[in-house]
């Protein structure tokens, strides 16, 4: 009884596969394009977004709100090369993306915060006093 599948390579060792890949050619178009994911929850008092950004740098993110729309920005310029930054194969991207979020007229933006740890970038926007929910209030018949 065999409990691990063994896959018969034709004549080349799977370094080779590797090495002869169609990616280790290209310029990663579609890491290029992609943005990073992003939870959004709506609590009693705020509204939380969490993008998942490890390894990413916190000075290079902008954060504004304009006319009703969250936007944020990563621009990670890549300042000159070194010697010592010569790759044979470089996996790691982190290119610029832009998201946008419609907010809702319930929002205080001025007590808008961010806060990034551990390759957490947290956004909260809490909603307006009139917006909170209001206990019950019990009306006395006169």
């Amino acid at each position: 009884m065999s409990l691990v599948r063994f896959t018969h390579r034709p004549t080349f060792p799977s370094l080779l596969d590797d090495f002869f890949a169609p990616d280790w050619f290209s310029s990663r178009p579609a890491l290029r394009s992609s943005v990073p994911a992003v939870n959004v929850q709506e609590g009693e008092t705020a509204y939380q977004l969490e993008f998942s950004v490890p390894g990413y740098a916190k000075e290079a993110f902008d954060i504004e709100i304009d006319n009703g729309n969250l936007i944020v920005t990563y621009d990670n310029e890549q300042t000159g090369t070194t010697g010592q930054n010569d790759f044979s194969r470089k996996e790691f991207y982190h290119h610029a993306f832009k998201r946008s979020f419609l907010i809702p007229d319930s929002v205080d933006v001025t007590k808008t915060k961010a806060n990034f740890t551990n390759g957490i970038l947290s956004i909260q926007l809490p909603k307006k006093e009139e917006a909170l929910p209001q206990p019950t209030k019990r009306i006395e018949i006169e």
